[in-house]
């Protein structure tokens, strides 16, 4: 018998809660972020929880379920509904500091859900000063993808008044977060 969407949805979280096995735990949260990429898994997503588990898994010290959680987070954020939930689950702190990380793709996945989910209300937010200072040390960035990413951030979503005072306080102190590997 063929599972559905919504039941092969649930098998994949079932696996994930109930596996002790890393590899598996890796395997099945980049299913997820594939899944999340789909508008229509949207709702079953929603229903499954998988938002909070994708937030939940940004704080691990398993760099790799922290990248594909904000892949997963950055696929879903276009959502309207997707985008309020992560906003109002205070997830744009986490997603913060996921700027810090050693991994490439967390640190761009990381930028772009931080554009996604920049609206009137959560701009103080996402647009805070130490994000701005990050968004300028990244801009200078030898990789070409985070340093045009950093850069339209800057461009598109900051004020040249936050730009300037960020520019000013980067004069002023040591930054302190490392650039990701390549």
């Amino acid at each position: 018998m063929e599972l559905g969407r919504l039941e092969y949805l649930q098998a994949l979280v079932t696996e994930f809660q109930v596996t002790d096995s890393t590899e598996a735990k890796e395997q099945v949260l980049a299913n997820l972020a594939n899944f999340a990429y789909d508008p229509s898994n949207y709702e079953y997503l929603r229903q499954l929880q998988v938002l909070d588990l994708f937030l939940d898994m940004l704080t691990e010290d398993n760099e790799t379920l922290v990248e594909f959680a904000m892949g997963g987070l950055c696929n879903l954020c276009l959502d309207k509904t997707n985008k309020e939930y992560i906003l109002e689950a205070s997830g744009v702190e986490s997603i913060i500091n996921c700027l810090s990380s050693s991994n490439e793709e967390t640190v761009v996945s990381a930028v772009t859900t931080l554009m996604f989910l920049t609206t009137p209300r959560s701009r103080a937010q996402t647009t805070a000063l130490p994000v701005v200072e990050c968004m300028l040390r990244f801009s200078l960035s030898a990789n070409t993808r985070l340093s045009n990413l950093a850069s339209i951030f800057l461009q598109d979503y900051c004020s040249p008044l936050q730009v300037e005072e960020a520019r000013n306080l980067s004069k002023h102190t040591a930054v302190g977060i490392p650039l990701p590997k390549n």
